[in-house]
């Protein structure tokens, strides 16, 4: 599913992007916004299908280990279940995954040699050695799957391979790890793929959209907000990610009532972490935690349901 700090991140992109292109507009910002959630959904798919390539390997493998003449032990008792169990066979046979691969041309994405690389580095390792020896269900077949995923997301050939394609991959990663681990999970599959990802639509439309609008819709409000609270430092002189976390911040404690302030407060401090400057971190803190105050006493912020929750 999509993380809500996947989805602050995707707004935070859109109104840096708003700041530096004096040319584009609110209406191509959400445009963009849309193109965004579009490429995760992509790159969730590219790493899905580079998964069912390299389980489908398994299946060459073993007909090359059956022409052998002088077999080892591990030829004998290799089998090609990997490829051939109820869970890989699903997303083999998905019309929706078939779709989005040929959609997204991932064919032509890798190295000829690529997957026999990968499957052969898999294959050494005791997560395989322990499926094949282990008893075939569907638990089995998923843990391979999953072992599979964490093998590859720590592989550089396949980090390598999948930035070149998606330089969203870093931004994206826990995302697309949270969305295949939930598809996996659910295998064998019935029905669309990316019906086990719908959370993802529902986060994506109501809060990232909705974020986005009043960020960009109540902009001037919200630099009335914050002026006063910088004491002797030019509003000007703020770092132009700092100013776009704290609008962004205003806005999820103004009019989004189910979210508790804290948790708005430890994201946007976290996200400055990684976006903004050294100093950032315990700027963003601090004049946050005055602005909470202030509001919440003039009754600017207004908790409901879970966003009661300190």
């Amino acid at each position: 599913m999509l993380s809500r700090r996947s989805v602050r991140i995707k707004v935070l992109q859109q109104l840096y992007a708003l700041n530096r292109d004096q040319e584009l507009t609110s209406k191509e910002a959400l445009k963009n916004y849309d193109k965004s959630i579009a490429q995760s959904y992509e790159l969730c798919d590219f790493s899905i299908f580079i998964l069912l390539r390299i389980a489908e390997y398994a299946t060459i493998d073993g007909e090359k280990r059956k022409k052998k003449h002088l077999k080892t032990i591990e030829d004998q008792t290799f089998t090609s279940k990997m490829a051939t169990n109820a869970s890989t066979m699903s997303l083999s046979n998905s019309a929706s995954l078939e779709k989005s691969i040929n959609d997204g041309d991932f064919d032509t994405k890798l190295d000829k040699d690529f997957i026999k690389k990968m499957y052969r580095d898999f294959v050494n390792s005791d997560e395989f050695a322990t499926y094949l020896s282990g008893q075939t269900d569907t638990a089995g077949d998923q843990q391979l799957l999953l072992d599979l995923f964490r093998f590859c997301r720590n592989h550089e050939l396949f980090k390598e391979t999948v930035q070149d394609h998606y330089p969203n991959w870093k931004t994206d990663k826990s995302l697309v790890v949270g969305m295949i681990k939930k598809l996996i999970k659910a295998l064998p599959l019935d029905g669309n793929h990316r019906d086990h990802l719908k959370p993802m639509d529902e986060e994506a439309e109501d809060f990232g959209k909705e974020l986005l609008r009043s960020t960009m819709k109540h902009e001037k409000l919200f630099d009335e907000l914050i002026q006063p609270k910088l004491e002797n430092w030019d509003a000007e002189r703020l770092a132009v990610i700092d100013t776009i976390v704290l609008r962004m911040a205003l806005a999820e404690l103004v009019y989004f009532p189910t979210i508790p302030k804290k948790v708005t407060l430890n994201e946007y401090v976290d996200i400055s972490k990684s976006y903004s400057t050294a100093k950032s971190k315990d700027f963003i803190n601090g004049l946050l935690d005055r602005l909470m105050t202030d509001l919440s006493a003039e009754g600017l912020i207004i908790k409901e349901g879970r966003g009661l929750m300190e």
